[in-house]
């Protein structure tokens, strides 16, 4: 272990910013522990539904606030996107090498998850589970590529973003709620919130990654101001108190964003900002670097497969207990109707998390462009920490 902390520390380019890749870490950890806590498989009448802890415990709505935490991602994703294609176009490299390169990597571990299950859910249905069940699994898996195809979208569009101002898009994401929830306008206007939504925290990296977000004032002035617009927006103006959709709810913040989603996701941008100064140093630490830097490595990888850990854990239970004679699991696949299911789902998440593993050390390779692990002084390790 002490040798590829080492070998971590000696592959890192001398000017990286680690605490990029330490907030983009954490929001990846985010997304996948508030999946996990939020998201129930139901056992029920021979098929298995998908459920939320949301429905019946409302009072665990914070969870949502501490773990959806997309936003700082796209924050990293603007400022690290700009930043490549300034040095792109330095060293007189053509758009469409550099697009090729930023999104080959988003999308070939995409690859593997829809090829293991082109053949899951046929086998599925071929050994008598119902169509409900694979339905409903499949979703599942397949819902995070929204935000793979939103992402790239704005990957490719990162030349003209570089120039907006944050503050166009977040006007778009105002009147489309103005128009929706005060004016009684069509539902399918949302939509349109999921690039502008969107757009604005990519807009702010774009920003921060040509010094426009300086000092620890701005800092503060995203997440209080944000902070205050979500709470009035959550109190005064009717929006969900959950940052995530919850099953059933007349109206979801996520999908399609809404202005309280953008307004929180400015909060989590200050808090961003002001951890940069204490993850620097922090990060000084060989260990912790190297922590960062493998699940940055890894990071598609993570989030692609987080789903189908569940899963994988989740049906071997249920098996497992079919062939004991037992009922559903507590917190595993039963109601989470309350708090034992919740303390009992926190025990359940190591076996998540060592089935997750088991996921990217199969398929890690594909978003490595199936490169073996670099040896000891070979220069394609610090290649590869560069490229994560």
């Amino acid at each position: 272990m002490r040798e590829l902390v080492r070998r971590i520390e000696a592959a890192t380019p001398p000017g990286r910013d680690r605490a990029l890749d330490a907030l983009r870490g954490l929001a990846i950890l985010g997304v996948v522990l508030g999946h996990w806590l939020v998201t129930a498989l139901i056992a029920d009448s021979g098929t298995v539904r998908v459920a939320s802890p949301l429905q019946e415990l409302p009072e665990f709505t914070p969870v949502s606030w501490v773990f959806q935490t997309l936003a700082v991602f796209f924050l990293v994703g603007g400022q690290v996107a700009a930043r490549s294609h300034a040095a792109s176009r330095a060293r007189q490299e053509g758009y469409v090498r550099w697009l090729a390169a930023r999104l080959g990597r988003l999308f070939r571990p995409v690859t593997a998850v829809l090829a293991v299950w082109i053949v899951v859910a046929p086998t599925m249905l071929a050994t008598g589970v119902p169509w409900p069940t694979v339905y409903a699994l499949g979703k599942l898996v397949l819902s995070p590529l929204w935000f793979l195809l939103v992402f790239a979208a704005l990957t490719a569009a990162t030349p003209l973003v570089a120039r907006v101002n944050p503050l166009w898009p977040l006007a778009v994401v105002l009147h489309v709620d103005v128009i929706r929830f005060g004016l009684d306008g069509p539902a399918w206007l949302g939509w349109i919130n999921v690039a502008a939504g969107w757009l604005v925290p990519y807009c702010l990296g774009t920003a921060w990654s040509r010094h426009g977000l300086k000092g620890r004032t701005t800092g503060w002035v995203l997440l209080l101001g944000g902070a205050a617009a979500t709470a009035l927006l959550v109190l005064c103006a009717g929006y969900p108190g959950s940052m995530v959709g919850v099953p059933g709810a007349p109206i979801s913040n996520l999908n399609p964003p809404t202005l309280a989603a953008v307004t929180f996701g400015l909060a989590q941008c200050g808090g961003a900002l002001l951890l940069l100064g204490p993850l620097r140093r922090a990060l000084r630490r060989p260990a912790a670097w190297a922590a960062v830097a493998l699940l940055n490595i890894s990071a598609m990888t993570v989030f692609l497969w987080h789903q189908t850990a569940m899963i994988a854990v989740t049906a071997t239970g249920l098996m497992a207990g079919e062939l004991l004679g037992h009922g559903p699991l507590l917190g595993l696949h039963s109601v989470p109707d309350g708090y034992g299911w919740v303390l009992a789902r926190l025990g359940w998440l190591p076996l998540f998390a060592l089935a997750l593993l088991v996921c990217v050390a199969a398929f890690r390779t594909y978003e490595e462009g199936g490169r073996r692990p670099a040896r000891k002084g070979r220069p394609e390790a610090r290649k590869e920490i560069r490229r994560a």
